[in-house]
């Protein structure tokens, strides 16, 4: 949509004063967020829907401060930025704090509400799990949800018609940020992105190169991921090593020594109807076990090994009929607070900055999970509003700041491979840290808060990217889970 001359005029102004195109920050005041013991300070920027109609349709973009505990603090802000796409920021706050806490003694932690998200004008579709699980894991229902969610949406003021939903875009959204960043007075900050919010931090970095000091980035998702095409391959290869790992385990070998092969059976089997305790509410129900629903149980506990560990088990017991401990794996981490997504927000991302790559993808499909995702994906987006995204965004151009880039070599969504070729393109600036046995996120492992601390803290860049990590590059693979036995005169 082309700029009128005198929406161009004001864009120059604006930013020779450096304000942000229209963006009015309300003050913060002090306020309680649950799950964290202290008093924070919550505050919001107005901004426009549209960058491009900077008088039209506002939507105010929420964030958290949690203040530096020293009164002599240090002037670079944490940013966090939150995963998904869909995830809010705040809602995880309490989680990563314990994480953040060293860097808390002297420096702010803000945790931004992406627009769609949280209290930022977010895009939430009804919660799935209040579904039987034969309608939770039916694609077709799936996608009948997603168009009543996609027209509930387009009847929302902060999305005002069919064509609002164009305008949650991640290049968008990181301007917001940055309007935030005026708005606290923070010349430079340190950015913190997990998974999804590691390609968020990528184009803040794109966009704002000057503004950024340090940058973390956890579980590296680039922009030129094409995630319904990597998700098939990297899933794979994470299940792959679940099978490797158990038969170079004598006692998950001796437990399991045809898992390989009743995994294959175990989907050789499917389409059935089967009966499984929902996880949530014990309630037996019939349900509709397909190849995607399968593949669904497997995936969720890939993304932590400790779970993952419970899959050779729970894949042998649904050979023989009981999928329990498959369904409740599938469930975990889809309970776990903080972790629910505004799939308004997702799609609007995903359907504009993926889905138009997917035709040219090179990744393969995994033996096992196939294309049926990047299907599902393609269809779910072919009606849904997709917003401009510039060339540029798909390019990772020499970082002038130092980056650290974490790894999980178990990761079935982002692993090492993408970050190599991230940290390649940042430059000599960027430091690339894999753990080969972690799954998805490396932030809260172990002593990799330390890890972080130092990088942050310390004020020497070369000294930054020769960060000590050893302490947390040989952490083990969990063994096998091994279910407790029930034999006569032997302890469980």
């Amino acid at each position: 949509m082309p700029r009128t001359c005198a929406v161009a005029v004001a864009l120059a102004l604006a930013l020779a004063f450096g304000l942000a195109v229209g963006a009015r920050a309300a003050p913060l005041a002090d306020c309680r967020v649950a799950g964290l013991a202290h008093e924070v300070q919550c505050g919001s920027v107005r901004r426009p829907l549209d960058p491009q109609q900077p008088a039209g349709v506002q939507i105010d973009v929420a964030y958290v401060v949690v203040p530096a505990l020293a009164r002599r603090k240090h002037p670079d802000p944490v940013f966090v930025l939150a995963g998904g796409p869909g995830q809010s920021a705040v809602a995880i706050a309490p989680q990563l704090m314990p994480v953040l806490a060293r860097l808390n003694n002297r420096r702010d932690i803000v945790f931004v509400d992406q627009r769609g998200t949280g209290r930022s004008a977010p895009l939430e579709c009804e919660e799935a799990s209040r579904e039987p699980l034969s309608d939770q894991t039916d694609s077709e229902r799936q996608l009948a949800r997603l168009a009543q969610c996609r027209a509930r949406l387009e009847r929302l003021p902060y999305v005002a018609g069919p064509f609002g939903l164009r305008f949650y875009t991640t290049t968008i959204a990181m301007q917001d940020l940055d309007a935030i960043r005026r708005a606290l007075g923070a010349e430079r900050i340190d950015l913190v992105g997990a998974s999804y919010g590691t390609r968020a931090a990528l184009e803040y970095l794109r966009q704002f190169p000057g503004a950024v000091r340090r940058m973390v980035l956890d579980g590296v998702a680039p922009p030129d991921m094409v995630l319904p095409a990597s998700y098939s391959t990297d899933a794979q290869a994470a299940l792959d090593g679940v099978f490797a790992a158990c038969a170079a385990e004598p006692p998950c070998a001796r437990a399991h020594p045809a898992l390989r092969d009743d995994w294959k059976a175990l989907l050789a089997s499917v389409p059935k109807t089967v009966r499984v305790a929902d996880p949530l509410s014990g309630v037996q129900e019939p349900m509709r076990l397909t190849r995607e629903a399968l593949l669904g149980m497997v995936r969720g506990p890939l993304y932590v090994p400790a779970l993952a560990a419970a899959l050779p088990a729970a894949i042998d017991a649904a050979a023989q009929g009981r999928y329990e401990g498959l369904a409740g794996l599938g469930a975990m981490l889809a309970s776990r607070k903080g972790t629910q997504l505004a799939m308004g927000m997702h799609f609007s991302v995903v359907c504009a900055e993926d889905l138009p790559l997917l035709a040219t993808a090179h990744d393969r499909p995994g033996a096992d999970f196939g294309d049926e995702l990047a299907r599902f994906y393609a269809r779910a987006c072919a009606d849904w509003p997709r917003g401009d995204v510039p060339a540029a965004f798909y390019r990772v151009s020499p970082s002038p700041a130092p980056v650290l880039l974490l790894s999980g070599g178990a990761d079935p969504a982002t692993p090492p491979r993408h970050a190599g070729r991230v940290a390649a393109a940042l430059g000599p600036a960027a430091r690339q840290v894999v753990v080969a046995n972690a799954g998805h996120g490396l932030l809260g492992l172990g002593c990799m808060r330390d890890v972080v601390f130092r990088f942050i803290d310390v004020e020497d860049a070369a000294a930054a990217v020769a960060v000590d990590a050893a302490c947390v590059e040989q952490v083990p693979r969990p063994p096998a889970f091994r279910p407790p036995t029930t034999e006569p005169g032997r302890a469980g």
